[in-house]
């Protein structure tokens, strides 16, 4: 069951959500206009558990393209509830606004309930009387500042909302439902994206940067697939973060693409791979989401092939995950339908289990293409690295551990072979993995502090001093000072990981 939340704006529609959902979900802000989608948030009384839709505010006499989309989707919310809550502001009495709403309530089908809000006190309850008027039966005088009548209101929505059984509108999303963030930078077509993989105009899209202000979380069934599409929004240089606002909504972004299972990073295929775009992807990958890279708009680029090889060149040198490079456009579908599918095959391959047997059969072959180091300073003893065993141990992220002679003689360039060589042999390429390796005679600490990919330890799982250095930027160098890739190949290592999780 759904309960349509509208008014005016800043009429506190989306701090009286929060107050009776009991959580901050809905982003507030004293500037009017800054709820602009729908979003659907779950909530809970006496036993009753339905849905309350935050929706932007109504103002009929903005004419803008923004506005009327606003209004748009406030419909839309109205036309999927059961139940509607008109939310007005007590301290400015009735408006010519509030007087429109009502009307258009009247019209409705819908049960309505008027919920004067920002009365902070008992000395201003008289002031909800005069919203009688607006002839949608008795006012409930509430305050989302204080809590005042939120508990009564509550009441009034599990009442109208009756005996009837749920709908079946909200299972709870199950182990196998896959979280899909769609993020990147202001403007390059995320929220265009989302709407063509649901096929509906289901958020706001305007040639407006930062029109998306908060992360909604919208449910989609791909061949008997459960997913959770998450649209958020566009994240900047921190140093070109204008107002509070704007800092606000790119943590949610950030906080959705840490729940996330998959986070499709949308970039503008016109202005190719920008420093930005690899940021975005390094947070997503640091926060544990297996990723994939969409080059959105490319019906307007000429390049073709040969630009969209120089970019996956590109990210292969820049990013250690090494995800893969896909194009789109989500103004004409294309490839759209392949994104979720890829989306739905990162997630199965960062939640797979890999047998032991293929494991170590895949080890031995990686001992045959190249051998282990040889210790040659004091403390490795001239004796070669010996890899006895390998086995899985977690997922999400996929977790291995392997079985050494002794962690002193590991080395992060042969780490990063290993890593990379299992990327490629079990298609994880963009999802996160970490490899542990495990003295042979010495039992694993739980309490241990976990080390990624290609880390080297001592006994006690800190890093070890193996004769290697890494700046900030996640390069690693040999003895002589060389910085090398996974495969022992040079390279630059800007913008690379030392974390692949």
């Amino acid at each position: 069951m759904k309960v349509a939340v509208v008014g005016y704006p800043n009429v506190g529609k989306s701090s009286l959500i929060n107050r009776l959902i009991g959580a901050r979900e809905a982003v507030v802000h004293e500037r009017p206009g800054v709820t602009r989608d729908r979003k659907e948030l779950d909530c809970e009384w006496n036993g009753r558990r339905f849905k309350l839709i935050d929706t932007g505010g109504m103002d009929f006499r903005d004419e803008g393209p923004l506005a009327a989309s606003i209004r748009e989707q406030a419909r839309a919310g109205l036309a999927d509830a059961q139940v509607a809550v008109l939310v007005v502001d007590a301290r400015a009495g009735v408006r010519p606004g509030d007087e429109e709403m009502a009307d258009l309530l009247r019209r409705s089908p819908l049960p309505t309930i008027v919920a004067a809000n920002k009365i902070d006190g008992v000395a201003q309850l008289p002031l909800a009387a005069e919203f009688h008027r607006l002839g949608l039966g008795e006012p409930l005088a509430v305050s989302a500042a204080q809590g005042l009548g939120s508990g009564d209101l509550l009441d009034a929505i599990v009442e109208r909302l009756g005996q009837l059984p749920p709908d079946g509108d909200g299972p709870e999303p199950g182990l196998d439902t896959v979280r899909l963030a769609v993020i990147g930078r202001p403007n390059v077509g995320k929220s265009s994206l989302v709407n063509r993989f649901l096929g509906e105009e289901r958020v706001i899209v305007s040639e407006l940067a930062g029109t998306t202000r908060d992360a909604i979380d919208l449910p989609l069934l791909v061949a008997g697939r459960k997913l959770v599409l998450v649209d958020t929004a566009g994240r900047r240089r921190q140093s070109k973060v204008a107002d509070d606002v704007e800092y606000y909504t790119a943590l949610r972004s950030q906080r959705a693409a840490e729940r996330a299972d998959v986070a499709l990073v949308v970039c503008d295929a016109g202005d190719g791979l920008t420093s930005q775009d690899l940021r975005i992807a390094e947070l997503a990958m640091k926060a544990g989401c297996a990723t994939t890279i969409v080059l959105n708009k490319w019906d307007l680029q000429a390049g073709g092939e040969r630009e969209l090889e120089h970019e996956r060149a590109r990210v292969a040198e820049k990013l250690r995950l090494r995800p893969r490079v896909l194009t789109a456009s989500a103004k004409t579908g294309r490839n759209a339908a392949r994104l979720l599918t890829e989306a739905i095959a990162l997630a199965d391959r960062a939640g797979a289990r890999i047998p032991t047997p293929d494991l170590n059969r895949f080890l031995s072959e990686a001992l045959q293409a190249r051998q282990p180091p040889v210790g040659s300073r004091r403390g490795r003893g001239h004796h070669r690295l010996k890899l006895i065993y390998m086995t899985q141990i977690g997922v999400r992220p996929p977790r291995f551990a392997v079985q050494v002679n002794s962690r002193a003689r590991v080395t992060r360039d042969y780490a990063y072979f290993l890593e990379n060589r299992l990327r490629a042999r079990y298609g994880m390429d963009g999802v996160p993995l970490i490899i542990d390796f495990v003295e042979r005679g010495r039992r694993r600490r739980s309490e241990r502090r976990p080390w990624p990919a290609g880390e080297p330890h001592d006994a006690e799982g800190e890093p070890h001093g193996t004769g290697e250095s890494q700046d900030g930027a996640g390069e690693s160098h040999d003895g002589a000072g060389e910085p090398h890739d996974g495969a022992g190949e040079p390279h630059d290592g800007a913008g690379a990981s030392a974390n692949p999780s």
